[in-house]
């Protein structure tokens, strides 16, 4: 029995392995070429369309002052560009900081939600904000995110260009990167995110997935998908799924750049995280178990590695741990004992090797500081997260039974956040 359990948890976390090998594959070989894409893309000179940049804002005067400022320095023409704030109940000074701005241009303006629509969370929010705006394309940032001056250029360049892209994503880089060790993880884990997972899977299958920030969507698109789903905790990833539903497709383009603030806390982190986590356990139930519900089956292919990594790959893991650790102190008989530590070696390795690669695609991440805290990375924060995706698991199940409902929790700020 420990045998076949065994077998069988192997053979899945090495599926989910060679995947992602592949995914790595693509990321690379995407990379190589996208700096040429970056010159011949940024210096056409199509005319730009109106646009609407939203930023939902709860409690976040530690950061939405700079956050505007970088939305002021912008090289976008200010005649075609629309920014609203939406202070989503925010008990602090974040309304009376974002005013101060509207008055002092006339393109910023600040939409203050109050109950029963106030303080619901991010969709919430997004939905109030679209209601007031007019821009053909609308942008999202989060109200911790300073872009790069052409980033907002970027991303409507991108959508003027290709009439079958339905929305474009850039490229996030952790402003507070090396503020403390988990900072340091975090920024590690966005580059592989992005380089592998974003880049991967648009070179290979021409899918990405729409990120939480710095993300431009037609208008069209929205009114005609009523646009965020206020029930899910990943707005992001559950927009994703419609837009590819409706026939487009989602470019990743990481000429286009925001810094972001990342959570300096174990426990910020882990709240933080268990939302994302139960946000895609609500979109695995929400589409995959009603197959019929997407018309575009390009889709599944998402769908299918969330399933595969939350239920498969997770539940390998636990499975090879516990049997592992219990052959230490009781004898299972297992055929493959030895050969299933060497795995396990391996694993760690090919972990190694695939993060260092992603890391040297990005400027001055490839060193011996960022090569030590990948090896203490694995035996740490990976297996952290293997603790939160339980608990997650637990959340939502006891949700779903007990008929709770969903609450949003909005990630802490910290003051100062840079690199």
């Amino acid at each position: 029995m420990a045998d076949t359990l065994l077998y069988i948890s192997l053979f899945t976390i090495w599926s989910i392995l060679f995947y992602h090998i592949f995914l790595m594959q693509g990321g690379f070989l995407f990379s190589l070429k996208y700096r040429f894409l970056e010159g011949k893309e940024t210096n056409d000179t199509t005319i730009l369309p109106m646009v609407t940049i939203l930023i939902p804002a709860h409690n976040e005067e530690l950061v939405i002052e700079d956050t505007i400022k970088s939305m002021v320095n912008l090289d976008y023409p200010k005649d075609q560009l629309e920014i609203i704030v939406i202070n989503d109940n925010s008990s602090d000074s974040t309304g009376i900081i974002a005013e101060a701005y509207a008055g002092q241009y006339d393109y910023i303006k600040v939409i203050h939600t109050v109950p029963p629509f106030g303080g619901k969370g991010k969709s919430t929010a997004l939905n109030q904000g679209f209601k007031h705006s007019g821009g053909e394309i609308i942008l999202v940032y989060d109200a911790d995110n300073t872009p790069e001056p052409d980033a907002v250029w970027n991303l409507v360049l991108v959508l003027q260009k290709d009439s079958k892209a339905g929305a474009s994503v850039g490229m996030y880089r952790v402003i507070n990167a090396n503020r403390n060790l988990l900072t340091r993880f975090i920024n590690i884990e966005a580059v592989n995110f992005q380089w592998l997972a974003q880049a991967g899977r648009w070179h290979w299958f021409k899918l990405a997935t729409i990120p939480g920030t710095n993300f431009a969507i037609r208008r069209t698109i929205l009114e005609e998908l009523g646009g965020w789903d206020q029930s899910a905790l990943s707005e992001d990833t559950e927009l994703s799924i419609r837009v590819y539903n409706l026939g487009y497709y989602i470019r990743f383009f990481p000429v286009a750049v925001t810094f972001e603030q990342e959570p300096e806390s174990w426990r910020v982190w882990w709240r933080q995280r268990t939302r994302w986590v139960r946000g895609n356990l609500y979109v695995i139930g929400k589409y995959l178990l009603g197959f019929g519900k997407l018309c575009n089956k390009k889709a599944y292919i998402d769908l299918l590695y969330f399933l595969l990594t939350y239920f498969l790959f997770m539940g390998g893991i636990l499975i090879s741990h516990g049997i592992l650790i219990i052959n230490l102190f009781v004898d299972l008989e297992i055929s493959i004992g030895l050969l299933s530590y060497v795995l396990l070696v391996v694993c760690f390795l090919l972990f190694v090797t695939e993060t260092l690669l992603t890391l040297s695609i990005e400027e001055n991440h490839l060193n011996i500081k960022n090569f030590f805290t990948i090896l203490l990375m694995y035996f740490t924060y990976t297996q952290i997260w293997i603790l939160l995706v339980i608990y997650a698991f637990w959340l939502e199940i006891k949700r779903v039974l007990l008929h709770e409902e969903t609450t949003w929790y909005k990630t802490k700020r910290f003051k100062n956040g840079l690199i």
